[in-house]
């Protein structure tokens, strides 16, 4: 496996890489798909909890991983957003070196990092992005969006403590609601996978619902599971991503079967 650190030109900003080695025995290993990791925290961190052990239940699963750690509070928009379009175009620039599939890229969120995977989704051929990183739009459109528990709105529906992290307390009105992605999605947004749970109380799974509403009024395919029970946070739901907080477990064995529900979605999707 090749596991390194690259420092993206976005302060603060790196990619810890799990890409997994080349062999001639492996009919697959010439060319694989890649997912691209944005650990949730609120924007006001990046959770370990979603970041590696996420990376190898993929790879374990044969895809190449990656995990951008990108700029939270007190930095603000867009600098986390232009880390990730940073993070697409340095995997697609050495996607011959590493064995990669530059026309398989998926780009998974969790919480705070599922707003930022689905801004990229639905921002990733927006005029203002393109000249930020002063590339094509191609250059950084993701083929596939996997979305945990993403944050997605505001107001009654949403989370207001993850948007004003990325936006500072001084946001106007206009600001946070160019931020309610429900509001963003278009047709060129890429497929999706979204799970969440009926009883998340820190990002209530409307999010989840608007944003699937808006798929579907856009004509985006997508895959949905709701699960009845679980907490936010859960990651990948067992003990390897079990919390330490008192209280905090975020175990629940009924919500794991996720990843392999994704990785069919994705073998679907990408063949």
């Amino acid at each position: 496996m090749i596991h390194q650190r690259i420092d993206l030109p976005t302060e603060g900003a790196y990619l810890e890489t799990y890409f997994l080695d080349y062999s001639d025995r492996l009919k697959n290993s010439a060319s694989r798909p890649v997912i691209l990791i944005c650990p949730g925290g609120g924007y006001g961190y990046t959770t370990d909890r979603e970041a590696e052990p996420i990376a190898l239940a993929f790879a374990a699963r044969g895809y190449h991983a990656a995990v951008l750690r990108y700029p939270c509070a007190p930095t603000r928009y867009p600098a986390a957003l232009v880390s990730l379009g940073q993070a697409v175009l340095w995997i697609r620039a050495h996607a011959e070196e590493l064995h990669v599939d530059a026309q398989k890229l998926c780009v998974a969120g969790f919480s705070a990092g599922g707003h930022l995977a689905a801004s990229l989704g639905v921002f990733w051929h927006r005029d203002f992005l393109c000249e930020l990183l002063n590339c094509a739009a191609e250059d950084i459109r993701p083929q596939a969006l996997l979305l945990g528990y993403p944050v997605i709105t505001d107001g009654d529906k949403g989370d207001y403590y993850t948007l004003r992290n990325l936006l500072g307390k001084e946001a106007t009105a206009e600001e946070v609601a160019f931020q309610c992605l429900e509001t963003q999605v278009t047709d060129q947004t890429p497929p999706t996978f979204l799970w969440s749970t009926d009883t998340d109380e820190l990002v209530p799974i409307r999010n989840s619902i608007v944003f699937s509403a808006a798929l579907c009024q856009a004509g985006v395919s997508q895959e949905v599971h709701i699960y009845s029970v679980g907490e936010h946070g859960l990651g990948l739901a067992n003990g390897v991503t079990e919390d330490t907080l008192p209280g905090k477990a975020r175990v629940n064995d009924d919500c794991t079967g996720w990843v392999d529900m994704a990785e069919r979605w994705l073998h679907r999707l990408f063949g």
